[in-house]
Order: structure tokens, then C-alpha cells, then sequence
């Protein structure tokens, strides 16, 4: 991937958690209020936020941290998405598929840890 499509791809991600946060907060108040699931939509919205400014910072990167970077986004996609069904839902099974993408965003932060400042 080249670096300007890691950026715009970052940067949608970094708007979409930015009017996923307003659209909670005022749209779906009521809803939310009514599930009891208003803390879970703000708990997806914090590790959506969090890990687009990761993509974000990634994206420039030489050379570029792809197996941080995908892990990121699939932890987006996969636990923050299952966070943003299971609050406007209601339905709890979808609590069993937030794990995988906590893990995605572990397996980032670990290739970090171990990678950083190296190599791919």
C-alpha cells in the first residue's frame, strides 16, 4: 500500500469515529439511553479514535509498518464495529466477536513493541 492511501484510508477512519461520536451523542441518545448501551457506543468510539490517529501515524512510516497497520484497522473494523452493532441492537452475541478485534489491536501493538525501529 503507498502511503497516500494509508493516509486517506486513516483519515476517513479518524472522521467516521469523529460523526460516529456526534451521531451518538445526539442521534441515537435516546436509543442508546433506552438499551443501556451508551457507555459501550462511547467505549467503541474511544478505541476507533485511538487507533485511526494510530493509522494515521503509521501511514507515513519508512518503511511502512503494514502488519501493525492492517491490525489496527481490522481492530476497528471488527471490535469497535461489533461495539457499534451490539449498542444499537441490543443483541448481546455480538459481545463474543468484540475479543477477536481487541486481539487485532494487541497483535499492532505488539508488532510494535518487537519491530519498531526495524524492519518488516
Amino acid at each position: 500500500m503507498n502511503p497516500a492511501t494509508a493516509t486517506r484510508i486513516a483519515a476517513a477512519a479518524g472522521f467516521l469515529a469523529v460523526a460516529l461520536g456526534a451521531f451518538g451523542a445526539h442521534a441515537l441518545k435516546d436509543l442508546l439511553g433506552h438499551n443501556g448501551t451508551a457507555i459501550i457506543w462511547d467505549k467503541a468510539v474511544f478505541y476507533h479514535f485511538i487507533h485511526a490517529v494510530m493509522l494515521f501515524l503509521l501511514a507515513e512510516r519508512k518503511p511502512f509498518p503494514a502488519f501493525a497497520w492492517w491490525s489496527f484497522l481490522a481492530g476497528i473494523l471488527i471490535f469497535s464495529g461489533s461495539l457499534y452493532l451490539l449498542a444499537v441492537t441490543n443483541a448481546r452475541w455480538l459481545g463474543a466477536v468484540t475479543p477477536v478485534g481487541g486481539v487485532s489491536f494487541l497483535a499492532g501493538w505488539a508488532w510494535l513493541t518487537v519491530k519498531s525501529g526495524g524492519k518488516n
